[in-house]
């Protein structure tokens, strides 16, 4: 069954006027309350007139600093309505190269990154071409496809060169090289990368991965490299985990352990978004087939 995000979370926002609970998240160390303020007032709330929010226990007024975010109690005060955001927030699958597709997306991304670009653990088999343990990653899930080109999202890719497919989201500047397991996290909003407070890489649940805090590879990113990551692929990723984790009561943490004999399809369908997920998965696997034809 999906698990719920409240249920580690350490700081909560509470409505001053009426008591409701409007959110909250896992503070680990490394939000700050500048963006805390700026996550708040652009994505999480719908707030037409002048608010603010304090920390219950001490009664100071959060102002856009540097400090971390304190655990505890918040309380949001306002003399206008406050609405929780109903921005729309995106499941997705596990993304992993299915066809021939996304095979150049993966060599660009290794050969770019040689590294985990979020804790730092570098490929000592990569001269050797071995890659075990390291997955290129999509930052905008390849399932959503169709909300790539609807938003025509591909116009955060500067650098067309080897860009396999009309809609560009295999773009190398839509990827970074990672560890497996941190793949999976990422793929689940677990953390993200804020690349608007110095790529800074911020996590989401109680954890002892050694990432919070910890600033996105420069290799990734370096000005001079045409193939870097798009900091817009970033902050949209940023963004729909701010929506995962932090907005009214949160989104689901799905299965993605499925062993041999597993019904994967079955679990898919009695989910949250099982439908989505579902759909997602059927055209997954229409990639790979294709893909087959492909080769």
């Amino acid at each position: 069954m999906p698990i719920n995000r409240v249920a580690w979370r350490n700081v909560h926002f509470y409505n001053a006027s009426t008591g409701a609970t409007l959110g909250g998240f896992y503070q680990k160390g490394s939000l700050t309350e500048a963006t805390l303020v700026w996550i708040l007032s652009n994505v999480v709330f719908i707030v037409e007139d002048h608010w603010t929010v304090k920390h219950r226990e001490s009664g100071r007024t959060i102002t856009p600093s540097s400090n971390p975010v304190l655990p505890g109690d918040y309380d949001i005060y306002s003399e206008e309505t406050i609405q929780v955001s109903d921005e729309a927030w995106f499941s997705r699958l596990i993304s992993h190269a299915v066809s021939g597709r996304e095979d150049a997306f993966r060599d660009g991304v290794r050969a770019r990154d040689r590294k985990c670009v979020i804790s730092g653990e570098v490929n000592d088999g990569a001269p050797w071409g071995v890659w075990a343990g390291f997955q290129a990653a999509h930052v905008f899930p390849l399932e959503h496809e169709s909300l790539w080109i609807q938003y025509n999202y591909g116009g955060w890719i500067m650098n067309m060169d080897g860009v396999v497919g009309s809609s560009k989201i295999n773009s190398i500047q839509n990827g970074l090289l990672m560890s497996k397991n941190l793949h999976t996290r990422f793929d689940q909003y677990l953390f993200s990368i804020n690349p608007d407070d110095g790529y800074k890489v911020i996590t989401f649940m109680p954890n002892g991965w050694g990432i919070d805090g910890r600033v996105l590879d420069p290799i990734c990113r370096n000005l001079n490299n045409p193939d870097r990551v798009s900091d817009e692929v970033l902050r949209w990723h940023f963004r729909q985990c701010v929506l995962a984790n932090m907005r009214g009561a949160g989104e689901p943490v799905f299965e993605t352990d499925f062993p041999s004999g597993t019904d994967m399809m079955a679990t898919l369908r009695a989910e949250p978004y099982g439908k989505e997920r579902f759909e997602m998965e059927l055209a997954s696997r229409l990639r790979f087939i294709e893909g087959e034809g492909e080769g």
